[in-house]
């Protein structure tokens, strides 16, 4: 396919599955949010309850990441990420139905976390076959669907709910996910040597392996989750996750501490989402330029000045400043921890390692916010846990510091191939 007299990259169609696999997945997630009035107002449920809704969820897709991972390295990403949409549609269209909040809480919760947890690594994982070069920018684009989920999926289901009600607002937004599960099953795949290409486009060596047959370069999965930077990663992410969620669990509660009204405490937390859009975005462009390992330590180095800028933020403005820039380093962070682990490990076990890197995330998510709610209750304020989480942050940079960059920890490790992807020697 030529485009204004270039050959377009198919790549980037990949990409454009998994964005969309995941601006439908989270988007849907996120949109929990705009049912809680409705939901209280026909079942009489506490704001407890339907919290654990986004508990249960957010364990299950970062837990099961692992396990999807590994079944896409196997069998490939299209089933499980089409398949993923289809079980957030299915869960829809039976929470639709519920006659209590326990069913229609237990049918989102589980379709969407297992949906989700089913597509998001199978899908990012296969952008990362696709690209050397430009795999930062890539791997930002993607994952960019993530902020733009939140910034327009809980408008679209507040304005389905006040036109029709909740029920058909989820059977709208059910109906969506069947046809994204079309779509990514179309769009989504991992083999650029299937259709004669190499990463970014290249053409393949000649004499070098083609088709479904070839076998992929890289680390083994068991081999990789013994080396060194797998396990400095796997702390890193840990040490992030305990603070990440803090904000887009009690940001809004914080502001309204500090006199701000309810729709500018949940302005705050829309800013989040565009500063987060931005960063998938841009920065992971500069990450290709500057390196990924670099670059993602800046990042955290710049979740833990946010950190403290929101410790002594009273204001709106200030709050602003910290939402959108944490944002970006968030959206930043997402992007680049797949591209990375692709950096070190190479393609053939690279949707399994981004799984059980993320059941690291799975942990501190869900226990980052629920310590910082269990201070705040102790002693009437987010101080501590927000320097705790600043804190985090600086060690999980710094066990990125002590590492070698990934061409270089290859050189010592592997022998490298011509095009920069490692091969464990004597295979």
């Amino acid at each position: 396919m030529r485009i204004a007299g270039r050959e377009f990259f198919h790549g980037w169609v990949v990409v454009g599955g998994a964005f969309l696999t995941m601006f439908l997945g989270f988007g849907i997630v996120y949109s929990f949010a705009a049912f809680i009035a409705a939901l209280e107002a026909e079942f009489g449920a506490s704001r407890t309850a339907v919290s654990l809704v986004y508990a249960v969820a957010s364990a299950l897709y970062f837990s099961l990441g692992a396990l999807s991972g590994v079944v896409a390295d196997r069998v490939g990403p299209r089933s499980m990420t089409g398949g993923g949409l289809l079980v957030i549609a299915l869960g829809l269209f039976l929470a639709s139905t519920g006659d209590s909040l326990l069913l229609v809480g237990a049918a989102f919760a589980l379709a969407t976390g297992l949906g989700v947890g089913m597509g998001y690594v199978p899908s990012i994982g296969a952008v990362q076959h696709w690209f050397i070069r430009k795999r930062g920018m890539a791997s930002g684009l993607a994952v960019s669907g993530i902020g733009v989920g939140m910034l327009l999926m809980p408008p679209l289901a507040a304005g389905l709910i006040a036109l029709f009600d909740w029920r058909v607002a989820m059977v709208c937004l059910g109906a969506l996910a069947l046809l994204g599960a079309l779509a990514a099953t179309l769009m989504v795949e991992s083999s650029p040597q299937r259709r004669g290409l190499a990463p970014d486009g290249d053409p393949l060596p000649r004499g070098g392996p083609s088709g479904s047959a070839a076998v992929l370069p890289g680390v083994p999965w068991a081999e990789a989750v013994r080396t060194r930077p797998f396990r400095l990663l796997y702390l890193s992410s840990f040490l992030v996750a305990l603070g990440l969620f803090i904000p887009f669990v009690h940001l809004i509660p914080y502001a309204r501490d500090q006199g701000l009204s309810q729709g500018v405490a949940v302005l705050l937390l829309s800013l989040i989402g565009v500063g987060s859009t931005a960063g998938r975005f841009v920065l992971g462009a500069f990450a290709d330029r500057i390196g990924r390992r670099r670059a993602l330590i800046a990042m955290l180095a710049g979740l833990a000045v946010m950190m403290l800028v929101w410790a002594i933020s009273t204001a709106f403005w200030p709050l602003a400043v910290f939402a959108v820039l944490y944002g970006m380093f968030y959206g930043g962070f997402v992007a680049l921890i797949p591209a990375l682990t692709m950096d070190y490990f190479g393609a053939r076990s690279v949707s399994g390692l981004i799984g059980a890197l993320y059941t690291s995330v799975a942990v501190g998510t869900f226990a980052g916010p629920t310590l910082a709610g269990l201070a705040y209750d102790l002693v009437s304020d987010y101080t501590l846990p927000i320097v705790v989480a600043a804190v985090a942050n600086v060690a999980a940079a710094l066990c990125l510091a002590v590492l070698q960059e990934p061409d270089a920890w290859q050189r010592e490790q592997f022998r490298v191939s011509p095009n920069g992807i490692p091969d464990p020697a004597g295979e």
